[in-house]
């Protein structure tokens, strides 16, 4: 079976930014929301904002904007975010580490249930809670927790090798933080994040402002 290709990727990106804002205005007790007061607060068109939550599948009220909590049950429901996705961390190190402790994932539906290392002195010990256990269990771990997506955080040079093992073991979604392109089945879906090119974007933008 194909990949599904994905055509609203800038718009899928923005919403997460979008229901941060909603989430607040709900807090402050509005019962509404309007797409000008969400792309005021994001430096955005307002129209843009409004094509974006399009996506979703609701529509606003002339002169009252969007309700605040359906809004937030469209986005959430778009992004997939209203169900709980079981992951795995493989990789102990500073960054796994950083993510397990990461609280605005339990907000969206993510739920890190274990990790995985080769470091004999981090097996058996927890990170944040969550439990590590030696990457030699990994298939049949992943297959007792019912595991779905692994976010990846292993040194580059293992991370071909232990997204095979994860393939075999039935995860159907890689979160890439290594450096290496990896090569999965069709049925496979892998979201690469690449850190390095969000700097280099931070310095670019940085070097300008200094220049003008």
């Amino acid at each position: 079976m194909a990949k599904h290709k994905i055509t609203a990727i800038p718009s899928i990106r923005r919403l997460p930014s979008y229901l941060h804002i909603i989430r607040q205005s709900r807090e402050e007790g509005q019962e509404y929301i309007s797409g000008t007061v969400i792309a005021q607060e994001l430096h955005l068109e307002p129209i843009q904002v409004r094509k974006d939550l399009a996506i979703t599948g609701i529509v606003g009220k002339p002169k009252k904007g969007y309700p605040v909590v359906a809004l937030m049950a469209a986005i959430e429901h778009f992004l997939g975010w209203d169900e709980i996705q079981q992951a795995v961390l493989i990789g102990a190190g500073n960054l796994g580490t950083a993510l397990a402790g990461y609280q605005e994932f339990h907000y969206h539906g993510l739920h890190i249930c274990a990790a995985f290392d080769r470091d004999t002195s981090k097996i058996g010990t927890s990170i944040h809670g969550v439990p590590v256990f030696s990457l030699e269990t990994l298939p049949i771990q992943i297959r007792n927790l019912k595991a779905t997506i692994a976010i990846l955080t292993v040194p580059s040079s293992n991370a071909q090798e232990i997204t095979d093992i994860l393939v075999g073991a039935g995860i159907s979604a890689i979160w890439n933080f290594t450096n290496v392109k990896l090569k999965v089945p069709e049925t496979v879906v892998v979201q690469k994040e690449d850190l390095t090119s969000g700097y280099a974007m931070l310095c670019v933008m940085m070097n300008a402002s200094r220049h003008e």
